[in-house]
């Protein structure tokens, strides 16, 4: 069996997991944080090599006050677990999208859970926050927009390979496989330059729901894509 090198997963179906056991959307947020982690380790443990996922996206500012604070809340907890969590399986994490638009504080945890996994070997992790793909298109263009202005890059270096060294995740291998849950069937503004060649994977399955099964399930499915044609080179056999 090919295991995908990459996987990117859209984390879907938190609150309406919550609702369905009576409980509030924060409840469901917080155990879908938590299978996070588990889902980290059984990929990894299958011999995935990254691991994407989109944890809040610059459309979720537009959620009910008290949701979004619950979520940052949630996210400060877990920079803090993801910590422990790196150094026992030897993660390296990336935080990918703005996070400038993030308080003081969650930045600065953000900036040193990247530099304390740095040199890990294990699972190279990224959490999309406060990320939008076409967001990260613009800041990309208008970085280059200003290096040609000041004469660092002229006209004819502006290929895909230039705009891709100015996205959020330059050096990381683009998605072999998208997996969103919980039955929505669209892309979110979530790496649309970088799922071009992807095979996507949609399950009626809750984030919170979501088992090492399932992951299988996924990659089954994903073996059996003609990976030959379209652009996408043949992956080596596990």
């Amino acid at each position: 069996m090919k295991i995908p090198q990459h996987i990117a997963i859209i984390l879907d179906g938190n609150g309406r997991w919550a609702k369905s056991k009576g409980m509030p959307r924060n409840y469901g947020h917080a155990q879908g944080s938590k299978n996070v982690e588990r889902i980290c380790e059984d990929a990894y443990r299958m011999g995935v090599k990254y691991l994407t996922v989109y944890a809040f996206s610059t459309e979720n500012w537009n959620r009910p006050e008290d949701e979004v604070a619950a979520l940052m809340k949630l996210l400060r907890n877990y920079m803090k677990t993801c910590l422990k969590t790196a150094a026992k399986n030897d993660m390296k994490i990336r935080v990918i999208g703005d996070i400038t638009r993030l308080d003081e504080d969650i930045q600065s945890r953000i900036l040193e859970l990247e530099d304390a996994t740095r040199d890990n070997g294990g699972l190279n992790f990224q959490i999309a926050i406060n990320y939008g793909s076409r967001d990260e298109i613009v800041r990309a263009v208008r970085k280059i927009a200003a290096e040609a202005a000041c004469g660092k890059i002229s006209d004819s270096e502006i290929d895909e390979a230039c705009i891709e060294r100015y996205l959020d995740t330059y050096d990381i291998p683009d998605p072999d496989l998208l997996i969103r849950t919980s039955g929505e069937k669209r892309l979110s503004n979530y790496l649309l330059w970088q799922l071009a060649y992807t095979e996507f994977y949609f399950t009626d399955v809750l984030w919170p729901d979501f088992t090492k099964e399932e992951l299988m399930k996924a990659i089954e499915y994903y073996n059996t894509r003609d990976r030959r044609y379209g652009g996408v080179k043949e992956e080596q056999d596990v």
